[in-house]
């Protein structure tokens, strides 16, 4: 397995590539996980770390916040935190009895501080989270609902009316629902949960295809949970015995959802490291920069986007953001240029780069401190995980420095897709390789590259043309606030680049000059030959460029406004 795998004397230490099986290992040092047979819940795990004597906050739980809603200054201490999510479950089971352990829960709901509180009372008593995105359509709800089958819904009046009427519902803003966070005396509540049970049904983003329901179990979200925490008590541990450790108390600001498989997993990270956790209703980026300035902000987990605009905003000037130190970027690579960019205009501090999906239960690669000069890389395996890069056509396992599918094994991978045994068959074979449909490469020295999606990159007359290169081109033109780059049907050449931009407010950029531009700087099968203006780039939550609903849209009317 890979999770019990040490480098042997055929793998190259320096890319942890064995020529003999084709595999890549994680040059990252093994962290132990709990043994498989052990009944464990990741919720149980993540408190079992906050109360470690190696956490700092592990003494002051009655007094740190965990929780602080940006838009009303409420918070939560871990100390009532604990206590609410007690209350819950005991309410849950007195007024819920049929509810039992694998049962799906359907979350329709914004941020507040009722979510993790919901997530961790149901995490506890083995009910799987199926949380959606409140702006999805009832068309759309009904079918994921139609893959998770949950047995209850939670979500608020504003949304609930979107959930069919046949499904229960308890409102999060009900006074019933407070009354079951706070009147009801703790109990041991605890179920039995085996680590294979199922933890969450998350819903993929759905950028090339129909949505699909991810499983995810209790054993994936521990394993990417266990690497996160080793990796901050070593670095805590060094930094104190190189005398630089002064400790600041970490807070977080969230402007990723928390029914995001990102979101889920650093809220639970953020939990078990006893950090603050600072959520936003909605996204504003000056509410942002207000909530970093408020209350101390050192950290916030982010998509390529939200780095771009920072890099690119002059109201950044007008916030005291010294207490920041790091951005962890993910969901979309983020090009050299924007990071040195960012890091002239914002030395104090860092970015790391990530690469995850919520197959993987999140981030299964991570730069650290001590690598944020590789620029382009989204850096190393994580512990215990194991790659491939396959190629598409041949199937062989590539060595480094060659392109080809990303393949991953270890125990994050999911269990499978809900309601659909043909994806799960396509996706995942029968030796636990993960199939992502990431074109990727290692270099020598193990440092992981995305290249692009294999379904998204643009065929010109037989040559590959990856998107995201020439996004990253585009977005780095003063005078384009976002661009997206999707394949046009060509008669001649069977697809052609096509950009869709959005100029900086005030500016009248044109087409000839985008155009001009980037083909000063690619090859000319590269270059890119019709471009459209539009007011926003379609985006997943986890900020990736919906690239579908723009070739929907090229091809129903190139002249039309999204």
């Amino acid at each position: 397995m890979a999770e019990t795998q040490s480098l042997s004397r055929s793998v190259d230490t320096k890319s942890g590539y064995c020529a003999e099986t084709g595999i890549y290992r994680s040059l990252r040092p093994a962290v132990p996980l709990p043994p498989p047979s052990a009944p464990l819940s990741i919720s149980s795990y993540a408190i079992s770390l906050l109360h470690s004597p190696t956490n700092p906050t592990s003494a002051t739980l009655s007094t740190t916040a965990f929780l602080i809603d940006a838009d009303s200054d409420d918070r939560l201490t871990y100390s009532t935190f604990l206590h609410r999510v007690s209350s819950l479950s005991s309410s849950l089971k007195s007024l819920h009895p049929s509810l039992s352990t694998n049962d799906v829960a359907f979350i329709l709901s914004p941020p507040s501080l009722h979510v993790p509180v919901l997530y961790f009372s149901l995490l506890s008593l083995g009910i799987a989270l199926s949380p959606s995105n409140p702006l999805s359509s009832p068309s759309e709800l009904a079918h994921q609902i139609q893959l998770s089958k949950p047995s209850i819904a939670f979500s608020t009046s504003a949304f609930a009316h979107k959930l069919p009427l046949d499904l229960p519902v308890v409102l999060l803003d009900s006074p019933e629902f407070i009354s079951m966070l706070e009147s009801r005396a703790p109990s041991s509540t605890a179920a039995v949960v085996s680590q294979s049970d199922t933890a969450a049904v998350l819903y993929s983003s759905g950028t090339t295809g129909k949505v699909k329901a991810v499983v995810l179990t209790h054993r994936n979200l521990i394993a990417v949970i266990t690497g996160f925490y080793h990796n901050k008590i070593s670095n805590d541990a060094k930094a104190s015995r190189e005398g630089n450790g002064v400790y600041v108390h970490p807070v977080s600001l969230f402007t990723v959802p928390l029914f995001h498989v990102f979101g889920l997993f650093m809220m639970i990270r953020a939990a078990s490291l006893g950090e603050s956790l600072v959520l936003m209703g909605k996204f504003d980026f000056v509410k942002m920069l207000e909530a970093v300035e408020r209350y101390g902000v050192t950290y916030i987990p982010v998509a390529p986007p939200l780095v771009v605009a920072m890099t690119k905003s002059d109201l950044v000037d007008k916030y005291d953001l010294s207490s920041l130190q790091l951005l962890g970027s993910g969901g979309a690579p983020l090009g050299e240029e924007f990071a040195e960019r960012f890091r002239a205009k914002f030395p104090h501090v860092d970015i790391i780069q990530g690469y995850g999906l919520t197959e993987t239960a999140g981030g299964i690669t991570t730069t650290d401190r001590e690598e944020i000069k590789q620029y382009g890389t989204v850096g190393h395996l994580a512990e215990n995980m194991e790659a491939k890069i396959v190629d598409p056509e041949s199937g062989d396992s590539l060595p480094p420095g060659q392109r080809g599918e990303l393949w991953l094994r270890g125990p994050a991978v999911m269990k499978g897709y809900a309601g659909d045994d043909a994806a799960t068959a396509a996706t995942l074979d029968s030796e636990g390789w993960l199939k992502t449909g990431d074109l990727c490469y290692f270099d020598s020295e193990g440092f992981l590259y995305i290249v692009d999606r294999l379904k998204e990159l643009i065929k010109y007359k037989g040559y590959q043309v990856p998107p995201a290169e020439l996004e990253q081109l585009l977005q780095s033109m003063p005078l384009i606030a976002d661009a997206a780059v999707i394949p046009y049907p060509d008669e001649e050449a069977g697809q052609i680049p096509m950009a869709y931009v959005v100029r900086k407010p005030g500016t009248t950029i044109s087409a000839s000059q985008i155009m001009e531009f980037i083909a000063k700087q690619v090859a000319p099968y590269k270059k890119i030959r019709r471009v459209a203006f539009v007011n926003s780039i379609p985006k997943s939550p986890a900020g990736k460029i919906l690239r579908r609903e723009l070739v929907d849209h090229a091809l129903s009317s190139a002249s039309s406004k999204l």
